[in-house]
């Protein structure tokens, strides 16, 4: 159906690098699509969504730069002309520098009468919506010059704006930010979506997208590998059934949660909860023996126990189904101790914080199948030896590059988090800025382990993690706000989404 849409949380929804698109409508052309018919396809896409957002808009401000892109701005300014609004023409790279389909774009718009003016500095944008078609998803380097000094007075005209294709600036692969990115309230993208529109600086510069598929061939991606899958909620549902009647504790499995150094006892307390939250049948945690009350007193379900040091563990590593290492662990000589007396308990791991820390710095060449990472870009670059920013810079690289080295399954948390395992890469669509506040990690944390527990494999228990973890969030963040959003909020939301039922009075369909 022309202009059919994909859901952007569809189960499976497969998301492309920017040269397998361009591979894409090089096979639409092939089938029969003239290159300029699909310029205009996906130009009238774009126009669709626009009148759909903003159906009371009366003019417009359309800023076009080169290339593709930029003849997909020049038709929609065509197409808003022919319906009665006032156009903005706006052109960065003067006509008579274009060429192809571009070039014909531009004639037909002037052929139909819509203004054109030349991109100048402190030019104003009068339109009550802003389309952005500067740069597509070629963009490779930093954004100089007068694109730059354009995108700048998109961002500062306080209007509404539609992004074509991908926000100008936004790097397609990576999701970072190449110098200065239009931050749009809605993007339209056209025949695969792309992997750079769902991490990195994405979420603040994408606004709500649309995937239109503009009749491609049904068989275009038959042979070609996504570069990631975003994840769906629906996944919740699917892969955790209802368990069986006779179930009990022995049958949901024990997680151990090493952590809590002298003075950091807060993260492995918040790791132990939400590993039981979750439905660990048996939650136990290893901790410093002036944390052990606070258990007790916060949540006396989790069996605790104060240990000096590797030898009060005792038989508790090998007694447990999964070890969760890191939260508030230090990476003192105590720290030290529990993460070696977890690497070699043989059972599988959740490591995080302290435990990324110490693994960086002690222990760089271990590398095993059976253990999920949680580093944040920070913990991350020390892993990787890299700086943050260099990691942010291309992330799904360094998930994949994490994944490589350390084996089993890297969560590179951040906005959009990614999961990089043997079967490849996935995007979390979910979350909000609540979550940066202390303690999230320490959450997520012990939702792996407890999910783990409860027998699930490494990579879809990593996959299902993160969607709970970020879908509980936003659930905290509705009910309460972002601002002031803690840790601690996400137990009870996150056991309502591992919960789902299918009516008030059924109590065997409780999950």
């Amino acid at each position: 159906m022309a202009g059919s849409s994909q859901d952007r949380h569809r189960e499976g929804h497969p998301l492309y690098r920017a040269e397998q698109v361009r591979e894409l409508d090089r096979r639409t052309i092939a089938a029969g699509i003239e290159g300029f018919a699909l310029m205009q396809r996906a130009a009238a896409a774009a126009w669709r969504v626009l009148r759909e957002a903003w159906p009371q808009a009366r003019s417009l401000s359309v800023l076009c730069g080169g290339g593709n892109n930029g003849g997909d701005g020049h038709v929609l300014a065509a197409l808003a002309a022919a319906e009665g609004l006032a156009v903005q023409r706006v052109v960065v790279k003067p006509v008579e520098a274009l060429s192809g389909d571009a070039r014909r774009a531009a004639d037909m718009a002037s052929a139909a009468g819509v203004g054109l003016e030349p991109w100048r500095s402190g030019l104003a944008l009068g339109g009550e919506v802003v389309v952005d078609a500067l740069l597509g998803t070629g963009l490779a380097g930093e954004v100089r010059g007068e694109m730059r000094d354009a995108i700048a007075a998109v961002n500062a005209a306080g209007r509404p704006v539609l992004a074509i294709d991908i926000p100008s600036g936004l790097h397609a692969d990576t999701g970072a930010e190449l110098g200065i990115a239009v931050e749009a309230e809605r993007t339209v993208t056209f025949i695969g979506d792309k992997l750079g529109l769902h991490t990195g600086r994405a979420p603040a510069r994408v606004g709500r997208l649309s995937v239109r598929d503009l009749d491609a061939p049904v068989d275009a991606t038959a042979d070609m590998t996504p570069a990631a899958h975003l994840l769906d909620r629906s996944m919740i549902a699917e892969h955790l059934p209802p368990r069986p009647r006779d179930a009990h504790k022995g049958a949901a499995g024990h997680a151990l949660v090493l952590g809590g150094a002298p003075g950091f006892g807060g993260a492995a307390l918040l790791a132990a909860e939400h590993a039981a939250r979750l439905g660990a049948g048996k939650v136990s945690l290893a901790t410093a023996p002036a944390h052990v009350t606070a258990s007790l007193v916060r949540r006396p379900e989790v069996m605790v126990h104060g240990v000096r040091g590797a030898a009060d563990l005792g038989e508790l590593p090998t007694q447990a189904d999964v070890l969760v290492v890191g939260p508030g662990l230090g990476q003192g000589s105590w720290g030290q101790a529990m993460l070696q007396a977890a690497l070699a308990a043989g059972r599988p791991l959740v490591v995080d914080a302290d435990g990324l820390n110490l693994l960086a710095s002690r222990f760089p060449g271990e590398h095993r199948d059976d253990w999920i990472l949680t580093p944040h870009p920070g913990e991350a670059g020390r892993l990787l030896d890299m700086t943050p920013a260099e990691v942010e810079a291309d992330r799904p690289a360094a998930a994949l590059a994490l994944q490589r080295r350390f084996g089993g399954v890297v969560v590179l948390k951040g906005a959009g988090s990614l999961v990089a395992g043997p079967s490849g890469l996935a995007v979390c669509p979910y979350g909000n800025p609540g979550m940066a506040s202390g303690g999230m990690g320490d959450a997520l944390s012990g939702i792996l382990g407890a999910l783990l527990a409860q027998g699930l494999a490494i990579e879809l228990a990593a996959r299902l993690g993160v969607v709970i973890h970020a879908l509980a969030a936003d659930m905290a963040a509705a009910e309460g706000g972002e601002r002031g959003l803690l840790a601690g909020d996400l137990a009870s939301c996150a056991r309502i989404l591992v919960n789902p039922t299918m009516g008030e009075d059924d109590a065997a369909a409780t999950r």
